[in-house]
């Protein structure tokens, strides 16, 4: 295979700065052992990292806006049955977001557009990128509105299911047949944000969750009067569209250009079309983990009033930093896929080792801010209106144990794309995920009675980390051999994981101790989260951890650049 010379970057086709973060994939390169090409040149470092801080921003904006949601949610319906039976009915779209958005389409998706825009970029007759778009989009859609309707019309017996000690079923039927409205936008948005991203557009898919809450808000606001309750639901169904309003124009537009989006050729890259096993492999997979929430809100319907409530705040708070850490996965994905298509596994190794190092200190950092700041964040965020002081008591001791389950969600988040990066489907992960679930029901079921809620959540943490090892584990053990497989070197991953570990111990026990030095919530929480960052990053930089001195140069440049104005 010949080493063909990149092109000059696409030109920015959403309009205005930064209409768009396009991230320029690395050149084709030729596999080991198939000629003596040049050594392949990765993909640009300044981009990728323009690219994640858009993405993370936007990420950051929508996460603000989900805590006032929860705000909004908590100041106008507290923490009793009526939230209880709102939450319960939000278990349906919280699903969907999972299967169609996050986990689910886009695993499958954008290994099949990456191949489909490098036939466009070959020059190859027709349009591949439409017709892959023709060929998908409207069986999907059929499927997505089937699905919408089939859960409204069995509402009942999903609540009875999810739920069977609800004071209150009636509401919960009532808010889950509204939300199940949800499902068919969500669906469109996914594939929109699949297709968007597959031709390194981050902008429009980053800010979907933007939309999203914001919808959710206005209609608590506006409705939450004379429907109640009902109108977090009525949000919900009202947000899912405008994710795909949001998206729609930066789609049309790459679906319109017919200029390459992605330099380089393919070589003898060779078609492989979306096939349902991966799809079903895919979706089964992002459905059985977000069975964990199921689990969840099933154990805690036997506990008192509030219960469910307590969870879901304590989870939407410290999830926060396992989101943003997962940014950097969602930017290099279609790095990996395309590298992955062109035989290159070398790179495409390198590049998951380094996500997985970059993430494991974002998401350490994270953790040890929630764990240190529980009670402030809590306070700060939910104590108002029908939100009480023993709320806030009982939702941060619960979000502390849930923590201890960020660093395995962040793993299996980007362990997930390394099976399924090169567009073919593969079980293991499925089956991993059970194991995972099937440790997260038995314990949960032991410790609700002893610990309550607090048992739950360590049931939760020690199901994803199960998950999390064994998925690791086999990464280990692919197949070496395939020019499309994906193995890592498990031993020196684990080394240097332990050192974000070990300064996340320290810096949360000095976050902690900072954190307690103060009466006021507020200097409370910037002095815990001021100590947790600066002995982390201290540490890490002191410990050597990986690309920790690179990540906060490429910080500072990106920053620079943004601040002259530089970004386009």
């Amino acid at each position: 295979m010949t080493v063909v010379p990149s092109q000059s970057p696409a030109p920015d086709t959403d309009g205005g700065t930064g209409g768009s973060a396009a991230v320029p994939a690395a050149r084709a390169v030729t596999p080991a052992g198939h000629g003596t090409g040049p050594a392949p040149a990765p993909a640009s470092r300044k981009f990728l990292a323009r690219a994640a801080l858009v993405t993370a921003s936007l990420s950051i904006a929508g996460s603000l806006l989900g805590l006032v949601r929860d705000q909004s949610l908590a100041r106008l319906f507290g923490a009793g049955s009526d939230t209880d039976a709102f939450l319960v009915a939000w278990t349906v779209p919280e699903i969907a977001a999972t299967l169609l958005i996050e986990d689910g389409l886009a695993i499958a998706l954008i290994p099949a557009f990456s191949m489909a825009l490098a036939r466009r970029a070959r020059g190859e007759p027709g349009d591949p990128v439409r017709a892959l778009v023709a060929a998908t989009l409207p069986r999907l859609c059929l499927a997505f509105a089937a699905t919408a309707a089939l859960v409204a019309a069995v509402a009942p017996f999903l609540v009875q299911i999810l739920a069977p000690g609800l004071p209150e079923p009636g509401l919960a039927v009532d808010c889950t047949r509204l939300t199940a409205i949800s499902l068919l936008a969500f669906g469109i948005a996914g594939y929109c944000s699949a297709a968007l991203r597959a031709h390194r557009r981050f902008v429009a898919p980053g800010a979907i969750y933007v939309a999203y809450n914001t919808g959710i808000i206005a209609a608590m606001f506006l409705l939450g009067r004379t429907w109640g309750v009902r109108a977090a639901a009525v949000g919900v169904a009202v947000g899912g569209c405008l994710m795909v309003l949001v998206q729609l124009p930066s789609l049309w537009r790459q679906l319109a250009s017919r200029t390459p989006a992605i330099e380089g050729t393919a070589g003898d890259a060779q078609e492989r079309p979306v096939r349902l096993a991966l799809i079903a492999a895919v979706l089964l997979f992002a459905l059985c983990r977000q069975s964990q929430v199921l689990v969840e809100r099933f154990l805690a319907s036997s506990l008192p009033s509030g219960a469910i409530s307590h969870l879901n705040y304590a989870q939407k708070v410290a999830q926060i930093p396992m989101t943003l850490s997962l940014m950097v996965c969602t930017v290099t994905f279609p790095v990996v896929a395309r590298a992955l298509a062109d035989g290159d596994t070398e790179r495409a190794r390198d590049r998951v080792e380094r996500d997985l190092v970059l993430s494991s200190c974002v998401v350490m950092t994270g953790m040890g801010a929630v764990i240190a700041c529980a009670p402030q964040m809590i306070e700060l965020l939910f104590q108002r209106g029908a939100f009480t002081v023993s709320d806030t008591e009982a939702t941060s001791d619960v979000m502390r144990v849930y923590a201890l389950g960020l660093l395995g969600q962040m793993l299996v988040g980007t362990l997930v794309r390394s099976y399924f990066s090169a567009g073919r489907p593969s079980w293991y992960p499925l089956a991993v995920m059970g194991a995972g679930i099937a440790a997260t029901s038995v314990i949960g079921a032991v410790a609700v009675r002893p610990w309550g809620v607090a048992g739950i959540a360590a049931a939760n943490a020690f199901g994803i980390t199960v998950t999390a090892v064994l998925m690791l584990t086999g990464l280990r053990a692919s197949r070496r051999g395939s020019p499309h497989s994906l193995s890592l070197r498990v031993r020196p991953v684990l080394a240097e994981l332990s050192r974000p570990v070990l300064a996340a111990v320290v810096a949360t026990a000095a976050g902690a101790f900072a954190a307690s030095r103060f009466a006021s919530p507020v200097a409370g929480l910037a002095a815990g989260c001021l100590s947790v960052t600066g002995v982390f990053v201290a540490l890490s930089l002191a410990l050597g951890v990986q690309g920790s001195a690179s990540a906060v140069r490429s910080v500072r440049t990106v920053t620079r650049r943004l601040t002259h104005g530089h970004f386009r």
